[in-house]
């Protein structure tokens, strides 16, 4: 009788059961060294290396266990599971790509794998992959109706891509599954950004019911409150914010702008010094250039810009300010000479006779259910909440996709600048923010600039006559909003529009509209730009 190989025997069943009653009862040192010492006895032994990773992975030393994993697969590749605990423990281990591939044979292996669709939609949406991503989370859906975590991804997916209404039925339908403050958040950032924000106001204090400590909440509570102005309760918010997280930079950010729009400058300065959000130290630096601190304005500033790319709106506008005050060259190269890249064009669709697409917008702007926001720079009018060229009115994306149009126009004018403004300038025209305004007799915007935008505009779709010359008209400067003048040698130039005109410039460059005192209404909507690159520092 022939002898049998070592390869072809196999251990006791005894010897089975006993390794498995170590890994069941949690003795998993124990469990892992057995299961080595049997497979030195029987390679190839499937359930041996099934152990043994098992073993590994709940001691935390996922690599072995990938290694184990990965044996087990070259005996038996057939087993999605097996594929989808592999592509888990690469992504815990940073292996994204390998990860990925994993998940991706998984449900090759097993196509309505539910929570393998969900980790691999994870993966991709980390990568930035948003359409893929999207993709997993709906068929996770589709097989799970009920699945939150998915519904929730699929609608912070969908909020990214601009596609609020359909976030914001992502967000609802998961918190009729379960009441979560973060369900509940996002729900009101959704909310906020279509501009309803007594909804929004209703979700973030739910959230803070349900999380006394999420501070994220009490900040956009705060800050939805002020676009409401009902400064008080912002106020209390963003404190509120800071009480839970004290190092909460927004909330730190939001107080110190309003104390600097207060005109409380000193009050300012140190919530801005002690912020990393968005522009706050750019804003600490106009603090002191505003209160006339210069030295320790030029020193800070040159310290700030010594290194990096010159790509701060608020730089370029108190570099240009500050040159010009002190009758030296401009250091800063975000735009040197801001006057010089305004652009005055015109949207032929606007400007035909009895233009449908301009009694479109106008019908919209003046029926659609649309929220304020207070703002102290607008004298007589209204200001639009929300992201209006983001909205899913065919209107608003008819006009989205003509000024996307005339940008591209603007970028190709200046092709060759050496200025950051163009040389940065975003491939892909997505609007930050954009507003409807509408003035009324008397209506006017004080002087100001686009701290968060890169290039601003405005399309006018409604002028009232002018009863003098300029009434009602855009003017742009070197110098405004209240900063300190050492002489009157600042340039500015006014704009007379007509309906369909389109105004492009820096968003550094001072700009205002002037008073008019005509019966009839003024309507014109308003947009930044930015590159992506930047739009998440804001």
């Amino acid at each position: 009788m022939k002898k049998q190989s070592r390869h072809q025997r196999q251990p006791h069943p005894s010897e089975i059961q006993a390794l498995q009653q170590l890994f069941q009862s949690g003795l998993l040192p124990q469990a892992e060294a057995r299961a080595k010492a049997m497979i030195a006895m029987y390679p190839g032994m499937f359930v041996l290396y099934n152990i043994l990773g098992l073993s590994q992975q709940a001691q935390g030393k996922v690599r072995e266990a990938v290694s184990s994993f990965r044996k087990m697969l070259s005996i038996d590749p057939r087993i999605a599971e097996l594929h989808f605990n592999l592509g888990v423990m690469l992504s815990q281990i940073g292996e994204t790509k390998e990860a990925i591939a994993s998940y991706r044979k998984a449900l090759q292996l097993k196509p309505n794998f539910t929570v393998a669709h969900f980790n691999l939609g994870t993966l991709l949406q980390g990568q930035g992959s948003l359409q893929e991503a999207a993709s997993h989370y709906q068929k996770a859906i589709d097989i799970e109706p009920g699945f939150f975590e998915a519904l929730g991804n699929l609608g912070t997916i969908m909020q990214q891509r601009g596609q609020l209404e359909k976030a914001e039925q992502c967000y609802r339908r998961a918190l009729a599954l379960r009441p979560d403050a973060r369900g509940h958040f996002n729900l009101g950032t959704t909310l906020h950004d279509q501009g309803e924000h007594a909804e929004a106001i209703r979700a973030f204090r739910e959230t803070v019911r349900l999380d006394p400590y999420f501070a994220d909440a009490w900040n956009d509570m705060g800050e939805t409150l002020r676009d409401q102005g009902e400064m008080d309760e912002a106020i209390r918010c963003y404190k509120q914010a800071l009480t839970v997280q004290p190092d909460h930079d927004r909330a730190r950010y939001n107080l110190g702008e309003f104390y600097c729009l207060a005109g409380r400058l000193q009050d300012a300065l140190p919530y801005f010094e002690g912020s990393n959000f968005a522009d706050a130290q750019d804003r600490a630096l106009q603090c002191y250039y505003k209160t006339g601190q210069f030295e320790v304005f030029k020193q800070k500033f040159d310290q700030l810009t010594a290194h990096g790319h010159h790509i701060s709106v608020l730089f370029g506008t108190l570099s240009t300010h500050y040159a010009t005050n002190f009758r030296m060259e401009n250091t800063y190269n975000f735009c040197k000479q801001p006057m010089d890249y305004v652009v005055h064009t015109r949207i032929d669709e606007l400007a035909e006779p009895d233009s449908p697409l301009l009694k479109e917008l106008l019908y919209d702007i003046q029926h659609l259910a649309i929220a304020e926001r207070k703002q102290g720079r607008l004298y007589y009018g209204m200001q639009s909440a929300g992201n209006l060229l983001q909205r899913s009115e065919l209107s608003y994306q008819k006009l989205a996709a003509l000024i996307r149009s005339k940008v591209r126009d603007y970028r190709q004018r200046f092709t060759g600048s050496r200025y950051e403004i163009i040389s940065a300038f975003p491939q892909e025209i997505e609007f930050t923010s954009s507003w409807y305004l509408r003035m009324k007799k008397g209506g006017h915007l004080t002087s100001h600039i686009h701290e968060e935008g890169w290039i601003s505009g405005c399309v006018y779709l409604q002028l009232p006559a002018k009863n003098s010359t300029h009434e009602g008209s855009f003017e742009y400067s070197t110098d405004g909003d209240d900063y300190p003048r050492l002489h009157d040698d600042f340039p500015s130039q006014i704009v007379d529009q007509q309906v369909g005109d389109l105004v492009l410039f820096p968003s550094s460059l001072f700009h205002r509209t002037l008073p008019f005192h005509s019966d009839e209404e003024r309507v014109c909507v308003a947009f930044d730009i930015k590159p992506a690159l930047y739009f998440n520092q804001t």
